[in-house]
């Protein structure tokens, strides 16, 4: 299926392509992974003569390039004569990224992770650092964004990349709230935990048992514990003050979970509550309750999403 202009694959101008080149160690997989998250399609190490070929059909994303030396048909020249040759072409909106650094911090930075240089005949990498520069510096000279990272981290790297190539068509940030029994261990892959035991518990409660924590009665018996309140709005502002920084940091999804003995009652609701308010911030939320899935017919799953 086709691409057509309004989706963001595509910018006015065409197939929107971000060729990411520069001397090995400038922080080249950063970037491309940084745009992999902004939903680029990544595409590395491609030998030069087959790109073309890659771009000549309809994508249905933007993407992401990363060439260097390493390429079995790389050299500057050829590297310039294919730039040359995606721009003429109408249907394409190349943008070449040069990412730079100082041949110190680069020779610093491969002595710090101990890997060899790709055109280093030795373990010293200082010879091939200026054999590469050398390489790359008529492309340097052509690329549209030049980013030097000397004094960048990896995550100051990734808020430029984003500054420059957001397509504002990614959610930045997907946050699934979990309710769980520690009796049946905690889910795989949460990023955060909470532990509600210390609540009230409705099981205790014989009108209350047979129901669970998205039944008014059950929340509202939950809430009237005189600790919930304070909980409740301690665990929202920590959220509310990390998922920005998760956001900042290029963080795509984070997994919640709220405990309790059975997973029935106090977690579920907690994570009803949590997922509301996270929701009314304009966060993008999705709910799951496991253990209410686990007494569920067949088929009928109770995973919800809300938000914007």
């Amino acid at each position: 299926m086709g691409v057509t202009r309004s989706d963001p694959a595509w910018t006015q101008s065409g197939q929107r392509v971000v060729l990411v080149t520069g001397p090995s160690g400038a922080g080249r997989t950063t970037a491309i992974g940084a745009l992999e998250d902004l939903g680029y399609e990544p595409i590395t190490n491609l030998p030069l003569g087959l790109v073309p070929r890659l771009l000549s059909g309809h994508l249905p994303h933007p993407v992401a390039l990363g060439v260097d030396v390493r390429a079995r048909d790389f050299s500057a020249s050829a590297l310039i004569e294919l730039i040359d040759a995606l721009t003429r072409l109408p249907e394409l909106n190349l943008e070449l990224v040069y990412l730079d650094a100082r041949p110190e911090v680069l020779e610093r930075r491969y002595s710090e992770t101990r890997r060899r240089h790709p055109l280093a005949r030795d373990d010293d990498p200082g010879a091939g650092i200026v054999q590469e520069l050398d390489i790359l510096a008529p492309i340097k000279l052509r690329a549209d964004v030049l980013i030097d990272t000397s004094e960048m981290s990896p995550h100051d790297l990734r808020a430029e990349i984003g500054r420059f190539f957001d397509t504002g068509q990614i959610e930045k940030l997907s946050v699934s709230v979990n309710s769980f029994s520690y009796k049946r261990g905690v889910p795989r892959g949460l990023d955060l935990m909470f532990d509600c035991r210390f609540l009230a518990n409705p099981h205790w409660e014989p009108a209350l048992r047979p129901h669970d924590g998205r039944d008014a009665a059950v929340a509202e018996y939950v809430a009237d514990d005189p600790r919930y309140g304070e909980f409740h709005e301690r665990v929202l502002d920590l959220l509310l003050f990390l998922l920005p920084a998760y956001v900042a940091e290029g963080k795509t999804h984070l997994s919640i979970g709220f405990g309790c003995t059975g997973g029935q009652h106090r977690s579920v609701a907690m994570t009803e509550s949590i997922a509301k308010a996270l929701a009314e911030a304009g966060w993008q939320v999705s709910k799951r309750h496991r253990e209410l899935e686990r007494r569920a017919p067949e088929g009928a799953g109770t995973s919800v999403r809300t938000g914007a």
